[in-house]
């Protein structure tokens, strides 16, 4: 298991600066944010040759939702979609972080045919048979991230963003855990993760708070030791608020995080 933290949350004049900074603290990998990243892609390959620090992940930023009643806003986001897989790629990436919808529908509910949720299920399914084939044929993951309750009403748990990835059965098409959400949804971190872990490619890290891990009450030991057991060999990723200066807490953090892997 390697430790990641998203750029954002290093303090630096530049990239080669902020992944200087994570390599001396104990970092491996470092994950950006999406959006305008394609034109900064030779200046963060340029970065990572020279520190050593390679790029984890792409954390969202495209444009809207593949999942829009509008059929040209899911254009649009399948396109974006496809461009961050292959710019992830292309700088070394794991994948791209992949939350198919915020907060409520958006199409609407044809009941009793069909409800809201069933026909996005069938529309995800139809769109990622294109997106997975595109991310095969680049060599980057689309990583499915379930998230929380109370952020969207679509794939909560672990188990559900599984469920989709084994009807698409694309190898490229995987998922994300991310801590904080797990929290609020899973029964027991630890058991949800040794039932799915084979289909874990990347972790987010933030304790019960979303703060950095060691400021609330999540049980990072057992969580950590059921991704080792599954095989987990890839990056967590730091994505927190920080209560402080990051430059005196990062470096605390992944002590922590270290010793928390045993």
């Amino acid at each position: 298991m390697k430790l990641s933290c998203q750029e954002g949350l290093v303090k630096g004049a530049s990239v080669e600066e902020k992944m200087e900074k994570l390599a001396q603290w104990g970092y491996e990998g470092i994950e950006f944010w999406g959006s305008g990243l394609k034109e900064r892609s030779e200046e963060i390959k340029r970065a990572a040759e020279r520190t050593g620090i390679k790029v984890s992940t792409i954390c969202a930023g495209y444009r809207g939702t593949p999942l829009d009643s509008d059929p040209q806003a899911r254009k649009i986001a399948v396109q974006d979609i496809k461009e961050l897989l292959s710019v992830a790629a292309d700088i070394g990436a794991v994948g791209l972080i992949f939350v198919p919808i915020f907060g409520p529908p958006r199409i609407p509910d044809l009941s009793p045919y069909k409800s809201a949720i069933e026909l996005e299920c069938e529309l995800l399914l139809c769109l990622l048979d294109e997106i997975g084939r595109h991310a095969e044929s680049v060599g980057a993951y689309l990583l499915i991230e379930p998230l929380n309750r109370y952020e969207t009403h679509f794939i909560n748990r672990l188990e559900q963003a599984v469920e989709i990835c084994e009807r698409v059965g694309n190898p490229y098409v995987r998922i994300m855990a991310d801590f904080f959400h797990m929290n609020i949804e899973e029964a027991d971190i630890a058991a949800s993760i040794k039932a799915y872990g084979k289909w874990i490619y990347h972790v987010h890290l933030a304790d019960s708070n979303r703060l950095l891990p060691g400021y609330g009450h999540t049980d990072f030991k057992s969580g950590f030791a059921a991704l080792k057991e599954t095989g987990f060999d890839k990056y967590m990723a730091l994505e927190c608020g920080i209560p402080g200066d990051s430059d005196e807490l990062l470096p605390k953090t992944a002590a922590y995080l270290k010793e928390c892997m045993g």
